[in-house]
């Protein structure tokens, strides 16, 4: 290893200055309080109903056979959930939720109780028998009977098979029956109504074929109504309406803690307005889901997994809560990074202070990029999505998972591989040479994958911006403000880029309102112009 020490001109330690002070400004930025319009509920401060799964604990799923919830978890969580609402949705009657109307009724909460229907005949034999016999027992606590819950839009089964399955369950109890899905699907199968008590229809904003912004949410909530109410006579459910709070932004639609209290008060604020009947997805995050809808599909709840409320429905409410944390992972970076220059043989100590400044924005920016990976793929998610895929496609599955996530990966080590290669060794060194190329061939890899995998199967996938940020300006801006050598070699850097560059424009003209899709694009340029450039130069 080469202890000569390294030159670090005063424009790139300025850069990564201006970068960290940036990052800071953010940071206080996402921690302020901002004013939004309090919910407007009745007078015992309760919302009419939440949608309840107890598959927020790790490793809980649906998809584990032999799962079944214990009574006791059941208590706690309606327990939690009665302090907010007089109501509970649940989806099924298996896995132990045919308890919930019992302890339901002891907290004096009610029910809509859901009968999954799915392929299998037996199955959804076993769910009506279920539920329709809970329904009769406990007729004062469960209000509403629910068959199938998007059925058609899976398109598991037909519009006819519906009718047969709704008729039995209607034969076999006194208790309003329904049917729910999205509410585009009740129009087009509006021969339905007939056979129901009450239409349930799901109305969300962020996954309409066209994604409403936050802003737009409430008018576009107001115009399905209208719409709804002059196609159908029989009352109407909202059976499912919410926000995600974390997630892949959808056209103008984009999740966020803010904007999911944004469209929960405002929503509950026309809803008591316009006396609609409702039931919000959902109370608790379901970790599960990601591995069926991308990270945004665990993070619906107005309750996380530790079963704390995200946000009030009165008062300030701020994007993020950091505290201190944001501080102490930039002074740990510092400390880290200066420390392993110092036992390098580093002994200059401005080059010491640079080596610091650039550990304390790497630190602060690992603590993003780990929060990201938390959140996008914690806890074997993905297992529960291997369930649903035919054997003979788990492999690729699992292939296309893994490639995805080593991506992810692959972005954090190669951010510190950079920033050690920049700060540690002589620029002109072979060593630092060597991994710089390596970590920049691994971004380029990572950067085609997620392209490729955006343009081809993009609906749930992400844009890893949060990951990508900090190597791909340190790649480029970074290494020329550096005076680095590096050169790269041009039919494999080459090759990338222009894969990489190609697959980023296209997911872009896919999305051109998604402000991700236009920073994943941008990201991307930066990334690839610098390899060029130097292939360039180097002939």
């Amino acid at each position: 290893m080469n202890s000569a020490q390294p030159h670090h001109p005063w424009r790139f330690n300025l850069f990564c200055l201006v970068l960290l002070v940036l990052i800071g400004a953010w940071f206080w930025q996402k921690n302020q309080p901002v004013e939004l319009v309090d919910a407007v509920l009745p007078a015992d401060g309760k919302v009419q109903c939440v949608s309840y799964a107890p598959y927020y604990g790790k490793d809980q799923t649906p998809f584990k056979v032999g799962t079944v919830i214990s009574k006791s978890q059941i208590e706690v969580d309606l327990k939690r959930i009665a302090k907010q609402s007089n109501c509970v949705r649940i989806y099924s009657v298996g896995q132990g939720l045919d308890y919930v109307p019992e302890a339901a009724q002891k907290l004096g909460l009610k029910v809509l109780v859901g009968a999954w229907i799915g392929w299998t005949a037996a199955d959804n034999d076993k769910e009506i028998n279920v539920a329709t016999a809970l329904a009769n027992q406990y007729p004062d606590t469960i209000t509403g009977l629910i068959i199938g819950n998007e059925v058609l839009l899976r398109g598991e089964q037909t519009e006819d098979a519906m009718l047969a399955y709704i008729a039995r369950a209607k034969k076999l109890t006194q208790v309003p029956v329904t049917y729910a899905d999205v509410w585009e699907f009740w129009i087009k199968h509006r021969k339905l109504e007939q056979s129901v008590d009450f239409v349930t229809i799901h109305l969300l904003p962020y996954w309409e074929n066209n994604p409403q912004s936050v802003t737009q949410s409430i008018a576009h909530a107001n115009a399905v109504m209208s719409k709804l109410g002059a196609t159908f006579s029989k009352p109407i459910l909202i059976g499912e309406t919410g926000w995600p709070s974390i997630g892949r932004q959808r056209g103008l639609s984009t999740p966020s803690q803010l904007n999911q209290a944004r469209y929960i008060r405002a929503f509950l604020r026309e809803a008591n307005q316009k006396q609609w009947n409702y039931n919000l997805i959902e109370a608790f995050d379901q970790p599960w889901k990601r591995g069926l809808e991308g990270t945004v599909g665990g993070f619906w709840g107005i309750y996380d997994t530790a079963l704390n409320p995200k946000f009030a429905l009165t008062g300030q409410v701020a994007e993020r809560s950091d505290h201190m944390r944001p501080f102490y992972f930039g002074v740990g970076g510092a400390i880290l990074l200066a420390g392993i220059g110092f036992f390098a043989g580093i002994k200059h100590r401005p080059s010491l202070v640079s080596i610091a400044i650039l550990g304390a924005l790497t630190g602060v920016m690992s603590m993003l990029q780990l929060e990201y990976l938390t959140a996008a793929c914690g806890d074997g998610a993905w297992l529960s999505a291997l369930t649903c895929v035919p054997s003979a496609g788990r492999p690729l599955a699992i292939g296309i998972m893994l490639l995805q996530w080593c991506s992810f990966g692959g972005a954090l080590i190669s951010t510190w591989l950079i920033v050690l290669s920049i700060s540690l060794f002589h620029q002109h060194t072979l060593f630092a040479i060597r991994i710089t190329q390596l970590a920049t061939l691994v971004l380029l890899i990572g950067a085609v994958t997620i392209g490729i995998l955006l343009t081809a199967d993009g609906r749930y996938r992400d844009f890893p911006v949060m990951l990508y940020t900090l190597p791909v300006l340190l790649v480029s801006i970074g290494l020329f403000l550096a005076q680095s050598s590096v050169r790269f070699f041009q039919p494999v850097y080459l090759s990338l880029s222009i894969a990489a560059l190609t697959a980023a424009a296209i997911a872009y003209l896919i999305e051109p309102l998604n402000s991700n899709a236009v920073l994943w694009f941008g990201l991307t340029v930066l990334l690839v112009i610098p390899m060029l450039l130097k292939n360039k130069q180097s002939q």
